[in-house]
């Protein structure tokens, strides 16, 4: 079977989701998946995130899902009873790194700076969420702290779309993107989950293409 790292490295882009409705947790999964991306991050900044999980899982088991925005061990608990895979938080939070550790869970922290990598790299994590992305300074920051840390890999949120998601994903360092912007909030509140699909598709293309060249 492979890992959850190897089925992430194979979607190469992770759709960061904010559910403010269960009911719209099966819709959204079927419009991902029918895109041609079977993955989803779902934000714990929403009181749906944990009952959304479930109804994934529970309905796709084969879909990969993980939770996002977790900034608690409590919140990792309820995750993985939900169903969840892995856990991303915004930041790092040592307390939650060494719980999944522990529980040997896939865990994805929030790291901008080499501060915050070493703490990570130390306790054996050699996969980091870059976040904010774009806003501090893309893909040339990651590379300048790739340099130094030279068997950590990344996991850029935050700014990326359809138009630099070739940018990110031709470093080899870069595991996968985590986006929203095929999951926007208005999309889901207006319940348009075709666009949805579209939108996803058109990301998968994106990396369909790359692979080719």
């Amino acid at each position: 079977m492979k890992t959850v790292l190897e089925r992430i490295e194979e979607c190469k882009v992770v759709p960061v989701v904010a559910l403010e409705k269960e009911e719209d947790a099966l819709p959204l999964a079927e419009a991902l998946i029918a895109g041609g991306l079977p993955c989803a991050e779902v934000t714990f900044r929403t009181a749906a995130a944990e009952t959304a999980i479930r109804f994934m899982k529970g309905a796709y088991p084969e879909m990969l899902v993980g939770a996002g925005t977790v900034l608690t061990v409590d919140q990792v608990d309820q995750a993985v009873a939900a169903g969840a895979e892995f856990i991303v938080s915004p930041g790092f939070d040592a307390e939650i790194v060494d719980h999944c550790i522990a529980n040997e869970l896939p865990v994805f922290p929030g790291c901008i700076t080499p501060t915050e990598i070493a703490q990570a790299v130390r306790r054996g994590v050699d996969v980091i969420k870059f976040f904010p992305a774009e806003q501090s300074g893309g893909l040339s920051t990651i590379k300048a702290l790739a340099a130094a840390y030279t068997n950590l890999r990344f996991m850029p949120t935050g700014g990326i779309g359809i138009n630099n998601l070739n940018h990110y994903l031709a470093f080899d360092k870069i595991v996968a993107c985590g986006g929203s912007w095929m999951v926007k909030g208005d999309l889901i509140r207006g319940k348009d989950f075709n666009r949805v699909r579209e939108l996803t598709a058109e990301a998968v293309a994106v990396v369909k293409g790359m692979e080719r060249s």
